[in-house]
């Protein structure tokens, strides 16, 4: 895949799964292979993403607005808005707002296989169309392999 055209997504034209609350920008086939991009939202006390790994893709945070509790393998920590976080792959990680306003992420994930689908996946199962065990059944699909966290059960 060659990446030589622009890739330009309004804010009014990003495809929002509001049960889920993320907000697709762009994906791997649009940017040649290069990465893929979304915004999510967070309510306090709804869990944003259960530990988990990917094995070839680096997840870049970036937080918005808000603050994002950030589980790094046995390590939790709080981001502030203005904050920068690279996760790089085989690192377990989860995270979901902190405090007591919604957090807004912006993710970008490089070396990534295509991930609409699984994002698409997640809101059917948001939504109750879809079985959780259809979402983890995609983990080498959409690489995203889940994890156990003492250190996530027990924050």
């Amino acid at each position: 895949m060659t990446f030589t055209k622009p890739v330009l997504v309004r804010a009014a034209d990003g495809e929002v799964l509001s049960a889920s609350g993320v907000t697709l920008l762009t994906d791997v086939p649009e940017t040649g292979g290069q990465l893929t991009s979304h915004r999510s939202i967070f309510q306090p006390g709804k869990e944003g993403a259960p530990p988990h790994q990917h094995h070839e893709a680096s997840e870049l945070f970036f937080v918005i607005g808000g603050q994002l509790r950030v589980l790094l393998d046995d390590e939790l920590l709080v981001l502030d808005r203005g904050d920068f976080l690279v996760v790089p792959p085989s690192t377990t990680h989860a995270f979901e707002a902190a405090g007591t306003s919604d957090a807004e992420v912006l993710f970008v994930l490089t070396h990534a296989k295509p991930r609409f689908g699984y994002y698409r996946l997640l809101e059917q199962a948001y939504r109750g169309d879809a079985d959780w065990s259809e979402v983890a059944a995609t983990s080498d699909l959409y690489d995203n392999h889940y994890a156990e966290s003492p250190t996530w059960a027990g924050r």
